[in-house]
């Protein structure tokens, strides 16, 4: 693994006077499939969503790839090569597979009020290399013979590399996956598994929010586990599973600062 390629530093977020994230500063480093666990409530989502832009933190410092991006927009820090999924996916329902994953690539041509007038072979040449790339997308995540299906009528599990498809769109380099295995057939599961080793392998890099205990052990080194919004564990998943702060922590005991 290298450098850090992400770096929360004291990061807080506050709802009121509740703090869902207090004082977190952590280094993602290049290169590993890093697991983000905790009870429920401990504050994963709320850090996910300060990662990724769609809330700003309350105190603290995002740094993506050396650049401090704590206020940029999600879009842009989409656009600098930090993705996520979600746990729920949020496809077109109506759309095919294929437009969906066409749709992510940000500022299109064809977006412009004007470029339908004035740049229709610009929009018609761009709009034929997406579709090559959604379409090289779609085989690489297995749902190439699904690509003009209702995004609305796939699997649960297929939802999910879907969602993982619209992300490497953009060709991230970190890449947020919000329990990936939530709700997935176990065959599905291995699939996605696999497409997300195959990839790391290639030098992304994952933070993934999972639950499956299993899941985790099995794939994620090293391992950040959250409890009332604060660090209470790092290191690898052997030494997780005799924590005795972390054990602590999901039998619901308070935690020492």
């Amino acid at each position: 693994m290298g450098e850090p390629i992400l770096r929360l530093l004291d990061v807080s977020r506050a709802f009121g006077d509740f703090l869902a994230v207090d004082g977190v500063s952590l280094d993602i480093r290049s290169g590993s499939i890093t697991g983000l666990i905790g009870p429920n409530g401990a504050g994963k989502s709320t850090l996910f969503n300060v990662v990724a832009g769609d809330l700003m933190p309350s105190a603290g410092r995002v740094v993506f790839d050396g650049k401090d991006i704590s206020s940029l927009a999600p879009e842009r820090r989409f656009a600098a090569g930090l993705g996520r999924t979600f746990q729920i996916p949020r496809p077109f329902k109506r759309m095919s597979v294929l437009e969906n994953v066409m749709l992510a690539p940000l500022d299109q041509s064809g977006e412009g009020l004007l470029a339908p007038v004035f740049g229709r072979a610009r929009i018609r040449q761009e709009e034929s290399t997406i579709r090559k790339r959604a379409l090289e997308v779609l085989d690489f995540v297995t749902l190439r013979p699904l690509a003009d299906q209702p995004a609305g009528k796939i699997s649960g599990g297929q939802m999910k590399l879907l969602e993982l498809a619209r992300v490497l769109m953009g060709d991230p380099k970190l890449i947020l996956l919000d329990e990936p295995a939530a709700g997935v057939n176990p065959a599905l599961t291995e699939v996605l598994i696999g497409k997300i080793e195959e990839l790391n392998r290639s030098g992304k890099t994952f933070l993934i929010i999972e639950h499956d205990m299993d899941f985790v052990m099995r794939h994620c080194d090293p391992v950040i586990a959250l409890a009332e919004g604060r660090v209470v564990f790092e290191g690898s998943a052997e030494e997780a599973q005799s924590n005795p702060v972390l054990l602590e922590a999901y039998l619901g005991a308070p935690v020492d600062a």
